[in-house]
């Protein structure tokens, strides 16, 4: 999936500028998808030209004058466009899994404080994205369609932590930790 996807699918429900931007990545799509702020900026300043995004300059007294970016009619159409189109299967891209494909040739103990770090960070992932998800409450039928499909999003995250923490307890358990 590209970036610029990404970003279009952050701009649907309003305009945000760069830093705005940047900030939902780093809240709402850091589970789906991960920039940089370069990256983020770099990718509108392509979507702008490509007329997928308009931009409103907004001059501030207080502060340094932003950009305000926005959804345009073509960059709706062209993110419609990519959302019916079939997806593949992203394949896993994790370190962890090389370093264990040759782990045997560096000692168990090693391996195990690896894998139990790796759990510590999806553990906290977990907590985040099951806070989240709270702040949705128990009344699904209640949510508009665009927190509806957020908080679908949001569940996916959920369960991928979920399983990535029994796999983690699975490999301390072969490594006998």
């Amino acid at each position: 999936m590209a970036l610029s996807y990404a970003i279009l699918a952050a701009l649907v429900e309003r305009p945000h500028s760069g830093y705005e931007l940047a900030k939902r990545f780093d809240s709402l799509v850091e589970f789906v998808w991960s920039a940089s702020h370069q990256q983020i900026y770099r990718e509108l300043t392509k979507l702008e030209g490509q007329g997928y995004v308009g931009v409103e300059h907004i001059q501030q007294d207080t502060r340094p004058n932003k950009k305000l970016y926005s959804l345009t009619e073509a960059g709706k159409a062209t993110l419609q466009d990519w959302i019916i189109e079939s997806s593949p299967a992203s394949p896993i891209k994790d370190e962890l899994l090389i370093k264990l494909m040759a782990g045997h040739i560096v000692p168990r103990e090693a391996l195990i404080a690896i894998v139990r770090q790796r759990y510590r960070q999806h553990r906290a992932h977990l907590e985040t994205y099951q806070t989240k998800a709270q702040q949705y409450g128990p009344a699904f039928s209640a949510l508009s369609d665009a927190e509806k499909f957020h908080y679908m999003t949001l569940r996916a995250g959920i369960h991928h932590e979920t399983a990535r923490l029994a796999w983690c307890e699975d490999v301390i358990r072969f490594l006998g930790g």
